[in-house]
């Protein structure tokens, strides 16, 4: 097991190994979640393109039905909804004559090898229909249905070809053209058609006393002897209106609801965005894992040998010189051209160059292990967790119960979450104790920061933790900050083990 315990008192040390600038997190007083999702802005706006369609569940012509339903006929949403049944009824009938056409046209051309492009025109037809729909939805729907299909700015013509033949939104527009619109389409010109019906009956009293003495018969074999008699049929056509509008509400919902299932995204359709996102986040991070191990060993096998034979050499020139001094060779007392007083003066300023350099070589030692310490590659997360605790100025007791090696992505983000943790600790809290517990369970690790200070957490007031929420989003993770004021302030990891 690799278990881990250490309690770390005040040694003068303050802790490494922390990612970014440190970030004054405890300045809040609410629990927020930091990385809950892949934080990309295009990812972001997929998934609320995916979502907007579906804010609210409830139609508003249906809401606004329910809200006044012996009212409705005489709103102004009743008058909305004929306006969109009539010119969907128009729109619905011609526009499955033009792809019906190309079809009937390409098959005819095919045999002699020209009717694919009339075939793919086909194929196309249904998003300017779609368009043209959306655009309609407007007069009955305050909230768009928004556009299912992606951006393509810069693409050049054959690539949005091929995108828009691949999206499946496409298709669903063609289906919705082709076998949904024009059934809802007969259905709103009939009500339609019943609707004017309905109005005629009403105004029959007027039209029997301006055609008398001529015999008007609103039932076919069945006159009207004059305007009373006609009054029957104004009270039939009141009621067909009454009714009517309730119908037209009804028809103009179920037109809303096809509308935002066919012709607004979905999620198959921005997924594969989503995903393609997060891939190329994953390969970005590992590239930047890559040239921070590239830099750690550059710094390690260059700059700090360097260093160590640069130390090795004034400790060979200070020893020659004391070597000199001793034996009593010079002039101590005399100065030489550079100003340098004597061999005594000049192992002086070799002695503090070495003491500087030797504190040159313990900084960039400590950079490196920050960079990525060599105990976590080698032993893992409990280790390394336990060795930042004995250098950090506040008591650190560690409990990591873990059952062996994580992954590498999962050992890292969770090493550089805790050392940021630690990190604000010391700086901001004002804490005298910090607690780090860590567990694997159900295939995720959960690993748990809590100090004793003065709470009052602010993830977004620092670099640092949004920068660890962008790798744990990229684990499909998350990161919560709990800091109410008064404390504790706690960091809870959570990520899965698959890495």
């Amino acid at each position: 097991m690799g278990t881990g315990r250490a309690t770390a008192e005040n040694t003068g040390a303050g802790a490494t190994g922390a990612v970014g600038a440190p970030s004054s997190f405890l300045s809040a007083t609410t629990a927020v979640v930091v990385g809950a999702a892949v934080g990309d802005s295009e990812a972001v706006r997929a998934a609320g393109a995916v979502g907007a369609g579906d804010r609210s569940s409830e139609v508003a012509v249906l809401a606004a039905l329910r809200a006044r339903p012996l009212r409705f006929p005489f709103t102004r949403d009743s008058l909305r909804c004929w306006a969109y049944l009539a010119g969907g009824a128009v729109l619905g009938l011609v526009r499955p004559l033009q792809p019906l056409a190309l079809t009937a046209l390409g098959l005819g051309l095919s045999v002699v090898g020209v009717g694919l492009p009339l075939l793919l025109a086909v194929a196309l037809s249904g998003l300017p229909a779609g368009a043209l729909e959306r655009r309609l939805l407007r007069l009955v729907e305050p909230e768009p249905v928004p556009d299912p299909h992606r951006a393509l700015p810069g693409a050049g013509r054959p690539a949005r070809l091929r995108t828009r033949l691949r999206e499946r939104a496409t298709w669903r527009e063609l289906a919705h053209t082709l076998l949904v619109a024009p059934p809802l389409a007969a259905a709103g010109l009939g009500l339609t058609a019943l609707l004017l019906f309905s109005a005629t009956l009403v105004v029959s009293p007027l039209v029997v006393r301006a055609l008398a003495p001529e015999t008007v018969m609103l039932i076919p074999g069945h006159a009207v002897p004059g305007p009373l008699h006609a009054l029957p049929f104004t009270a039939v056509g009141l009621a067909g209106l009454y009714l009517g509008g309730h119908a037209g509400a009804l028809l103009t919902t179920a037109h809303v609801r096809l509308a935002r299932l066919l012709l607004g995204p979905r999620e198959e359709d921005s997924g594969g965005q989503v995903l393609e996102l997060t891939r190329s986040r994953a390969r970005l991070a590992d590239a930047f894992e890559a040239e921070r191990r590239r830099i750690e060993r550059d710094l390690h096998d260059g700059a700090q040998q360097q260093l160590v034979a640069l130390t090795m050499t004034l400790g060979l020139a200070a020893h020659e010189l004391r070597g000199y001094v001793d034996s009593g060779g010079g002039d101590a007392d005399g100065a030489d051209a550079d100003g340098v007083d004597g061999p005594a003066g000049a192992l002086v300023l070799v002695d503090r160059a070495r003491g500087e350099a030797r504190q040159a070589l313990e900084q960039l030692r400590a950079l490196v292990r920050g960079i990525h310490p060599q105990v976590l590659t080698d032993h893992g997360l409990a280790a390394a967790v336990a060795e930042v605790a004995l250098r950090h100025p506040v008591p650190v007791e560690v409990d990591l119960d873990l059952p062996g090696r994580l992954p590498g992505p999962v050992e890292t983000t969770a090493y550089f979450t805790v050392t940021e943790a630690l990190t604000n600790a010391a700086k901001h809290s004002g804490a005298t104790a910090v607690t780090v517990h860590g567990r694997v369970s159900d295939g995720r690790l959960v690993l748990q920061v809590t100090d004793d200070g003065r709470g009052g957490a602010d993830p977004a007031a620092g670099a640092g933790l949004q920068g660890l929420a962008d790798r744990v989003a990229i684990l499909r993770g998350r990161l919560m900050v709990t800091s109410p004021t008064g404390g504790p302030t706690r960091l809870r990891l959570e990520v899965p083990c698959s890495g």
